[in-house]
């Protein structure tokens, strides 16, 4: 019996499933997905032994778990794929050209922050809760569609009126973009990351926007006051309100430098 074929073609395709492979287990590293991926690959090998020793009952039984399996693993996996695709797409350098087509915020007003920065600090003082999400070049209009809309030019009166403890929009997130508030109690996506368990669900969810899109997101802790910024699927927490402005401004230029990528 001589040695099975081995060519050039088939050492490139080990290689891309290999490279595939890697790249989905880095992607959904800390979930459950590995474990699912597992358990179909498993239930996959041995429905090819069944059929290879031609066992009729068993390989029809695994047959027909498989046709029906892709439509169970889409309804009952939902959040794994969700995050899949999501951890996919927020890898905006590789898709200029998609970013440009649907770009619909190119003429956005020139945002004002000062008055975010002196909220911010106001309601760290006072230990007032709060998540405001700026908006830079990504559609958030499902974000929007979630809350209520509002339009109104930004002010630290505005701001902290919203997220006045007993208000009735206190409980979400306020999308601001440009010189406006847009939308106010805005429910947003959680991160499916592992977080210390000191992180409340204003920064897991602050933490989750980020990956999802390329807004900027600001929380203030209602237990202790402190201001965190998530952006790019990271979170910086406790800054301090001297430094926010100028955090802010870092994370702008990250996003205008890549628009301006975009763009060439």
């Amino acid at each position: 019996m001589g040695f099975i074929p081995f060519t050039f073609v088939d050492f490139i395709d080990i290689l891309l499933v290999t490279l595939i492979m890697f790249a989905i287990y880095r992607t959904m590293r800390g979930t459950s997905a590995p474990y699912i991926i597992a358990g179909i690959f498993v239930i996959y090998l041995v429905w090819i032994l069944v059929r290879t020793f031609n066992l009729v009952l068993l390989s029809t039984i695994l047959g027909q778990i498989i046709s029906v399996g892709v439509i169970a693993i889409l309804i009952v996996f939902q959040p794994e794929i969700r995050h899949f695709l999501q951890s996919i797409v927020r890898q905006r350098s590789n898709f200029h050209f998609i970013s440009r087509f649907f770009n619909t915020h190119k003429n956005r007003s020139t945002l004002d922050l000062q008055p975010i920065v002196t909220a911010c600090r106001e309601m760290g003082e006072q230990k007032t809760g709060a998540l405001i999400i700026i908006r830079q070049s990504n559609d958030l209009s499902i974000i929007e569609d979630s809350g209520i809309a509002i339009d109104a030019k930004v002010s630290v009166a505005l701001l902290e009126n919203i997220f006045f403890k007993n208000a009735p929009l206190h409980d979400g997130a306020v999308i601001v973009s440009g010189d406006r508030v847009v939308a106010a109690k805005c429910v947003l996506p959680v991160t499916q990351q592992n977080v210390p368990k000191s992180y409340g669900m204003r920064h897991r969810a602050a933490l989750g926007m980020s990956e999802v899109s390329d807004a900027i997101i600001i929380a203030v802790s209602e237990e202790t006051g402190g201001i965190s910024i998530a952006h790019d699927a990271s979170i910086k927490r406790n800054v301090e309100p001297e430094l926010l402005a100028q955090t802010i401004q870092d994370y702008l230029r990250v996003n205008r430098r890549q628009e301006a990528d975009q763009s060439e």
